[in-house]
């Protein structure tokens, strides 16, 4: 992959559940302060199936002209990406960052089915938060960060008993053909906060690998 400022490239960062595209807005900020060219894609997550979000994103990034075309999902954003890149193959190359994207399924959501009101609190998101994925997108290759700071939903859910950012475990974000991965301790929401997940971020889209030695 081409270095910044040698190749016209894109970087789209896409949101998970509960939000719009302004939860992305300190990480957008971040990477343009770097130099980097950053669209966000906003999207009404309870309100639509998971195939519908992907149709959405492939038609956004379908008004993006770049030669290189980065992806970067949190959360159910993630999930989104990973729909999305196994149903369309019109895309320029580029790598995927998934953040917390419980690639499993979401263990928190299977653990709230029963509560009242969880058809409200999920929408049609909960279906679409329990779909697993069996493998990357062949075409492109893909990272994935993993909080392992244990605060947040996941704690009013139930606990977990394995490594976890409070929303979605370690093992949760598993997935075959990851080109790579790595441990932060940061708790689900903090990924979209935190200087070190944008500076991972870089190396993952620009290096094919993670800094290890933080």
């Amino acid at each position: 992959m081409a270095e910044p400022g040698t190749s016209k490239y894109k970087i789209v960062l896409v949101h998970g559940l509960w939000n719009r595209g302004w939860y992305m807005t300190i990480m957008a900020k971040r990477l343009r302060a770097h130099g980097h060219d950053v669209e966000v894609f906003s999207y009404p997550t309870r309100s639509d199936s998971l195939d519908g979000h992907a149709d959405a994103l492939n038609a956004f990034l379908g008004n993006i002209k770049a030669d290189e075309l980065h992806l970067v999902g949190h959360s159910m954003g993630g999930l989104v990406i990973l729909n999305m890149l196994s149903r369309f193959d019109d895309l320029p190359p580029g790598r995927v960052v998934l953040m917390g994207t419980p690639v499993k399924g979401s263990g928190v959501v299977k653990r709230l089915e029963k509560l009242p009101g969880q058809k409200v609190l999920f929408g049609k998101a909960r279906e679409n938060l329990l779909q697993g994925f069996k493998h990357t997108p062949l075409e492109h290759e893909t990272g994935m960060i993993r909080g392992t700071r244990a605060l947040g939903l996941g704690l009013i859910a139930g606990k977990h008993g394995e490594p976890n950012d409070g929303s979605v475990t370690v093992s949760e974000t598993e997935l075959e053909g990851l080109k790579d991965s790595v441990e932060l301790d940061v708790t689900h929401t903090e990924m979209l906060v935190s200087a070190e997940v944008v500076k991972q971020v870089e190396q993952f889209l620009f290096h094919g690998k993670f800094d290890k030695a933080y």
